[in-house]
């Protein structure tokens, strides 16, 4: 018996250490990855976005018809538009596309955003998608795309808003609440998850672990520039001078996979995220300055805003 009570005793305690660790755990990620945050905090991140979804397709808008236009041979689709078996016929295409820059306009408002904000979603998903099924996968998108998919389902409308002014008579009410403050977090794990795997993509391609010393990198950027010359486009003089210096690209390429594999500690704490979100931008502008490849979304700075609107950790009680 007394054996018996020993170990009910030992067993018990246990038992009430994991679970105190367990809800100490979980407290402490809801003080960081869910604190208390203003309303305005996903406000600022939906006017950002829609904005940024205005000015990147209506400036494209002739090119997106044209590309419906396309001999129908060429129509690979990806995405959602593997529903379809032939393409669309080109003016319900281009009306769709029209159709998304008015929910955009309605988005970046504020308006009806229960309603409007999952549809403009849907429809940025599927135009998108659709272009893309005509050319390569411009993978530049679809951050832009998760960004607007979670904020299209947040609360993100509650201030800076046209429902806002209906509702409370006011800009900037007095809200405060959770929900607020965990949109920027969802919003970075999306973009931690899509760094770390293109993280993982070089450990997994064909250099492997080799791909760490700058060869392959200095042999991307070499046949980048040589394909630009062949096909009559001008390459990036800043390469040519670069390439003759080996240990440069190794540097570069061990800060590419700092920053890429390291993304989903950005998440965990909003100094990691301010780090994080400087060196991937300078990064991509790296990019943009040796290969001229471009990362719109990334350049502009958009993609790193819900770091930077990260609210801080609610205070211990």
């Amino acid at each position: 018996m007394i054996g018996s009570t020993v170990i009910g005793s030992t067993l018990t305690g246990a038992l009430r250490t994991i679970a105190t660790t367990a809800v100490t755990a979980a407290t402490t990620a809801r003080r960081h990855l869910a604190p208390t945050a203003a309303a305005s905090t996903p406000a600022v991140l939906r006017i950002a976005v829609g904005g940024y979804h205005l000015w990147h397709v209506g400036r494209r808008r002739k090119l997106y018809f044209g590309v419906h236009r396309t001999d129908a041979a060429s129509f690979d689709p990806v995405g959602p538009a593997r529903i379809l078996r032939t393409p669309l016929p080109p003016v319900i295409a281009d009306r769709l596309v029209d159709a998304s820059l008015v929910t955009g306009a309605l988005f970046t408002a504020g308006v009806a955003h229960p309603v409007v904000g999952p549809v403009h979603a849907a429809l940025q998903t599927w135009n998108f998608a659709y272009r893309n099924s005509w050319s390569m996968v411009f993978h530049h998108e679809n951050t832009m795309v998760l960004h607007t998919m979670v904020l299209g389902v947040a609360p993100a409308a509650d201030a800076l808003s046209v429902d806002a002014l209906v509702r409370d008579r006011a800009l900037l009410p007095p809200r405060r609440s959770w929900m607020y403050g965990v949109t920027p977090t969802v919003m970075n794990s999306a973009v931690a998850v899509t760094y770390l795997l293109a993280g993982i993509a070089k450990f997994t391609g064909g250099a492997g672990a080799s791909w760490v010393d700058g060869g392959t990198m200095r042999g991307q950027v070499a046949f980048d520039a040589l394909r630009k010359e062949m096909l009559g486009e001008q390459g990036s003089p800043l390469a040519r001078r670069l390439y003759p210096y080996r240990q440069l690209f190794t540097a570069m390429a061990v800060v590419s996979l700092i920053v890429e594999v390291g993304a989903p500690l950005a998440v965990l704490d909003r100094r990691l995220g301010w780090l994080f979100s400087a060196g991937a931008f300078s990064m991509h502008w790296g990019i943009k300055a040796i290969m001229r490849i471009t990362f719109p979304y990334n350049l502009g700075g958009v993609l790193y805003l819900p770091f930077l609107l990260m609210p801080p950790p609610d205070p211990r009680r």
